[in-house]
């Protein structure tokens, strides 16, 4: 079970998380392109295994 105090933490990166998908589809639909901060990901090159 879940207490209190990380309940509401849980809510907020939730709500978090539905207004961030809201304004990505507001901004697909406007642009017709997925936002400046995801089109624009650079992704770093994974770290050397010694395989």
């Amino acid at each position: 079970m879940v207490g209190p105090a990380l309940g509401g933490k849980a809510a907020d990166v939730r709500q978090l998380m539905v207004d961030i998908r809201l304004r990505r589809h507001a901004w697909i639909r406007d642009h017709g392109e997925d936002m400046p901060e995801i089109s624009g990901r650079q992704w770093a090159d994974p770290e050397p295994t010694g395989h």
